[in-house]
């Protein structure tokens, strides 16, 4: 179970419990700064409006302690607000609009930027934030000439092997794959009693998805009635379990790679 702002995450590499002081004599040739961003917005009956960013929190606390201490990476307090407008009208959702977030993102990496630092992650745990933040990425390379890196976990396919193909493509809010992590991480705060079983009917097109190949723009009440796409009636811990250790295990990898990253390493040698 995850004690939220516990471990080492947050007792050695959280970068604001640093003075001003330490941070200016950090060595930052090499640092990575991850930035959490999140959502606060309804995940159906059964998870709570903190469930994306609850994820990232402890995929970051766990990810960090597989990190060995010659590396400088440092963590920044998660933005806890995303781009949620397509949940806008059910309880409990808070959104950013888009050019709230965009600016918010990068006053934080003009400032890191302020600071000296060179790298940045933005470690994105909701769907809603994915387009918004690859812009924005981008447009922080280009204004502060700041080394970006972009990562959504969800992304990484660890879970092939425990859920079917469609909850796979279409389980995307709330499903088995989100509940299964909160019930590892936070079980308490799962509403068992009211796990949901909604999948948009995607199976009559052939090539219409809600997200990757041929895109529809949606917003949750069209594609559900009860706020989530999935069946969080097929979740267990033991499930979140597995994903979150191999995440994390990716992770304890990939961003080291990222703090040796340079761009010359990838511009081919003309010479």
């Amino acid at each position: 179970m995850y004690l939220r702002n516990q471990g080492a995450a947050w007792e050695e590499r959280f970068l604001p419990r640093l003075t001003s002081k330490q941070v200016l004599e950090l060595p930052k040739d090499h640092a990575l700064v991850i930035l959490p961003i999140g959502a606060v917005e309804q995940h159906g009956p059964h998870l709570p409006v903190y469930t994306d960013t609850l994820i990232g929190e402890a995929t970051l606390t766990q990810a960090l302690e597989k990190i060995g201490p010659d590396k400088q990476i440092w963590l920044l307090p998660p933005v806890p607000y995303g781009k949620s407008n397509e949940h806008i009208g059910l309880p409990g959702t808070i959104s950013l609009s888009a050019p709230t977030l965009h600016g918010v993102v990068m006053d934080i990496a003009e400032s890191l930027k302020a600071s000296g630092f060179r790298r940045l992650l933005l470690f994105n745990t909701h769907g809603g934030n994915v387009d918004l933040l690859n812009t924005a990425a981008r447009e922080i390379r280009i204004k502060t000439g700041l080394i970006v890196f972009y990562l959504f976990p969800g992304n990484l396919d660890v879970a092939g092997d425990l859920m079917g193909a469609e909850e796979l493509e279409y389980g995307i809010h709330g499903g088995d794959y989100e509940t299964s992590i909160v019930m590892s991480v936070k079980p308490a705060w799962v509403q068992e009693e009211y796990l949901v079983n909604e999948t948009p009917n995607m199976s009559q097109f052939k090539f219409l998805t809600l997200e990757g190949k041929i895109r529809f723009a949606w917003k949750m009440s069209d594609i559900s009635a009860s706020g989530i796409a999935g069946d969080a009636t097929a979740a267990t811990p033991e499930k979140g379990h597995i994903i979150q250790e191999r995440i994390t295990d990716i992770l304890g990898e990939a961003l080291a790679e990222l703090c040796e990253f340079e761009m010359d390493n990838v511009k081919p040698d003309k010479g």
